[in-house]
């Protein structure tokens, strides 16, 4: 099976959680549909992405990673590589890639779906990633990493959170809701 094919799979038999993540996946499944390299960097102006949350089993921190180009505090995540076989895959070797946590306990099921535009994916073009996250989680005490994509990783009270955008505070918002049974 292709990064492709795995990727419709897994968006088309996705149960999502909320009305706008039902919107959000049929817009992905739509783009894969029409776009044979939807998954790929080159696909412009829109292409899937994927993407990591990293919560403590507790779920009372997150670790997040102060990312260089967009100069703000996300979740793990980024684009698909060539080697890249499922699309769990591409979110958790950007988790790895860019916290540097080696242990994550990793849930393969996507907790939801994100549209954003990137201004510095391509310069000059209104760039979409059509982001598909996952969840995960690791000890407080494990040992993470700066990766060059970032200025800072560290964890995060999930009471206590740095400025960052509404999103990133609905993404935080609902790993927790999942791990504590509640979502």
């Amino acid at each position: 099976m292709t990064l492709h094919a795995d990727a419709r799979a897994v968006l088309a038999g996705w149960t999502p959680p909320s009305a706008r993540d039902a919107e959000l996946r049929d817009r992905f499944v739509a783009h894969l549909d029409a776009e044979p390299e939807g998954m790929t960097r080159a696909c412009l102006p829109d292409h899937l992405t994927a993407g990591t949350i990293v919560l403590t089993p507790e779920a009372d921190a997150v670790l997040l990673n102060h990312h260089r180009k967009a100069n703000g505090w996300f979740a793990f995540g980024g684009h698909c590589e060539p080697g890249d076989s499922t699309l769990a895959g591409v979110a958790l070797r950007e988790a790895h890639e860019e916290s540097g946590l080696t242990d994550l306990d990793f849930d393969p099921v996507p907790l939801d779906l994100d549209e954003h535009e990137v201004l510095f994916c391509a310069p000059g073009t209104k760039v979409h990633h059509l982001d598909v996250r996952f969840l995960a989680t690791a000890a407080r005490g494990s040992r993470h990493a700066v990766s060059e994509e970032s200025l800072d990783v560290r964890w995060w009270p999930v009471d206590a959170l740095p400025e960052i955008y509404p999103d990133m505070r609905r993404l935080i918002g609902d790993a927790v809701a999942r791990l504590c049974g509640r979502g």
